[in-house]
């Protein structure tokens, strides 16, 4: 029992020396370091952060950390907690807003949809209604209803919201009720609303309903093209849009032209010569077939007998190589914008193809370069991302930087602490750079001045006597390379190879593109040099001293005793004290003693 008791406090008090020698030594390098270095500052010390970087304080009453975990759901049962209003009485406290931004507000997109099949409605049936049989006095209120609803879209249009949207003057965005009206009041749109809208309907009681009438309500064409222009803003692939719009033109056409032709046999007779329609059959599936066939050229039509049979084809296959070669070309057009990327693409291949032909490249070389170009074309869809970025202003750059790079960059231990102003220049300086499998991204004794982000895919540090023991694989997210950017003095050597594991899509930042930034930080460039140094520090600390695996021994050695602390002791044996030291003094003895 006596043995044991001192077992545990000889434990203790080993324990307790070697903390004490741990803060002394410590204290030692500190203060060494900061007479060496007197840009070095302590660990507490950080550069002021910039405005920007402020954290937002949580509200009054809501501690700090925690998130609500209720989720939010609408029920009508009254054990739930509702955190908004539902969404009838969201609705009833809706207020139209006073002002309407024309480039972002989706729901005026929405609305002009409405406006568009209005305006289609009128387009499209008017002629149909004018040349066929199909408006008879059974079903004439329901063309009619139909009729006035339109008008009644058309005339919300003008009232609420043309003269609600913002516009440009002087550089600035006027939201003024009176300002906006009066814009719109005075523009060629507002000349254009009020001529479709005029009102011939009076006439309906003299002549009766007849649908020509209602002709002007096809003048809203402005807003048709208004809304092509803001769908295709809002769309990821508009060039789909596009054809289909060009292929309803063609649509359009082929319709009109079929009621012209129903028209025509209708004031030569039914029937009554062998060039117009007969009457059998659905008259304008008949009609719309011969308008196939007229615009399009593709012949095998009757020949006309009378001379308005005769000026009413000619006219009609004129109008049709006309419309058709149009129709044609601005396909070719729609398509060539969809596909310029693909074809850049395809020529810059070509090209690196001839070139590496013309100075025979080996056949391997080759094929990892066509590699290259088809997992870059098809990962990120470009070549070159600077080339899409360059541009945007500068503003428009960082926003798009921060919100790909941010949450990355502001992980790297590096880092942590600097400016966050400096950050956001960092981001800018960025590059991304493809990797094919077992590319070596960096090789062991090569000068490092380059720091690397995983954005996509994995990379393999390799190491061991051969070089070819993978230590470690990092994954997306990971940084390596970061001491390099700021060792001097022959410390920016790569300590090992680096190989992409797979396709690898990096981010790379050169140190001389920091070494411009940090000119303009320099606290953080004071953060970053002692970091750096203490980093390089460990890095070059032998194995030993880092706790590596060497030869197991019953009893660890003892840490050396300070020098200061030897001194005390001696004092106290000198002087024969029995104090705490006196006792410290022959627990020592005892434990040199176990160990030898």
């Amino acid at each position: 029992r006596v043995g044991s008791a001192m077992s545990v406090s000889s434990a203790i008090v080993n324990t307790r020396l070697q903390e004490l020698v741990k803060l002394f030594k410590e204290r030692t390098e500190k203060v060494k370091e900061k007479l060496t270095d007197p840009d070095v500052t302590s660990d507490d010390e950080t550069p002021p952060a910039s405005p920007a970087s402020a954290p937002v304080p949580p509200p009054a009453g809501e501690p700090e950390g925690e998130k609500p975990s209720e989720e939010e759901h609408y029920c009508e049962m009254l054990c739930c907690k509702f955190k908004h209003q539902p969404w009838l009485d969201r609705l009833k406290n809706y207020q139209f807003p006073s002002s309407i931004d024309p480039l972002t507000n989706l729901m005026y997109v929405l609305w002009l949809f409405f406006v568009v099949m209005a305006w289609n409605w009128n387009c499209w049936l008017i002629p149909v209604r004018w040349a066929f049989p199909y408006q008879t006095p059974a079903n004439i209120h329901y063309w009619l209803a139909m009729d006035y609803l339109c008008d009644l879209i058309y005339l919300l249009d003008i009232l609420v919201f043309q003269m609600r949207l913002q516009f440009v003057r002087g550089g600035d965005i006027i939201t003024d009720k009176k300002a906006m009206k009066e814009n719109y009041l005075k523009s060629q749109r507002f000349k254009m609303d009020v001529l479709c809208l005029l009102p011939l309907d009076v006439f309906y009681f003299k002549v009766g309903v007849n649908p020509l009438l209602r002709f002007p309500r096809c003048l809203k064409y402005m807003a048709f093209f208004e809304f092509n222009n803001r769908l295709e803003a809002i769309l990821s692939k508009a060039y789909i849009y596009r054809v289909i719009r060009t292929t309803a033109y063609l649509l359009y056409s082929l319709h009109v032209n079929s009621c012209l032709y129903y028209w025509a046999s209708a004031y030569e007779g039914l029937g009554s010569t062998t060039w117009v329609y007969d009457g059998e059959g659905n008259s304008y599936i008949r009609c719309y077939y011969w308008a196939v066939k007229t615009l399009i050229t593709i012949g095998g039509l009757p020949d006309p007998k009378t001379l308005f049979e005769i000026v009413f084809q000619l006219l009609n296959y004129f109008t049709g190589v006309f419309a058709f070669s149009v129709m044609i070309g601005q396909m070719r057009d729609v398509v060539g914008a969809a596909t310029a990327g693909q074809t850049y693409y395809r020529s810059c291949m070509d090209s690196t193809i001839k070139y590496m032909n013309f100075y025979k490249i080996p056949r391997a070389v080759q094929n990892r370069v066509k590699t290259w170009y088809e997992y870059t074309w098809h990962s990120q869809g470009m070549l070159d991302e600077s080339e899409l970025l360059v541009q945007l202003p500068d503003k428009m750059r960082l926003d798009i930087a921060i919100d790909v790079n941010y949450n990355i960059v502001s992980k790297v231990a590096l880092f942590q602490g600097c400016d966050r102003q400096m950050i956001f220049d960092m981001l800018k300086r960025l590059r991304s750079v493809v990797y094919l499998p077992n590319d070596f991204v960096c090789k062991k004794g090569e000068i490092g001045r380059e720091m690397y982000i995983i954005q996509a895919g994995q990379v393999q540090v390799l190491g061991g006597p051969d070089g070819k023991t993978v230590l470690v694989t990092l994954k997306p997210g990971s940084v390596f390379g970061e001491i390099s950017l700021l060792a001097a003095g022959g410390g920016n050597r790569r300590t090992a190879n680096v190989v992409a594991h797979g396709f690898a899509n990096l981010f790379i930042l050169d140190k001389k593109d920091l070494n411009e930034i940090l000119v303009h930080y320099p606290e953080s460039q004071k953060l970053l040099r002692k970091k750096a140094k203490k980093m390089l520090r460990n890095n070059n600390k032998p194995k030993d001293e880092k706790g590596a695996p060497g030869d197991s021994l019953i009893i660890p050695p003892k840490p050396e005793t300070p020098k200061l602390f030897q001194a005390a002791l001696a004092a106290t044996g000198r002087m024969g004290g029995k104090g705490p030291l006196a006792q410290l003094r022959w627990r020592l003895k005892e434990l040199k003693a176990m160990q030898a």
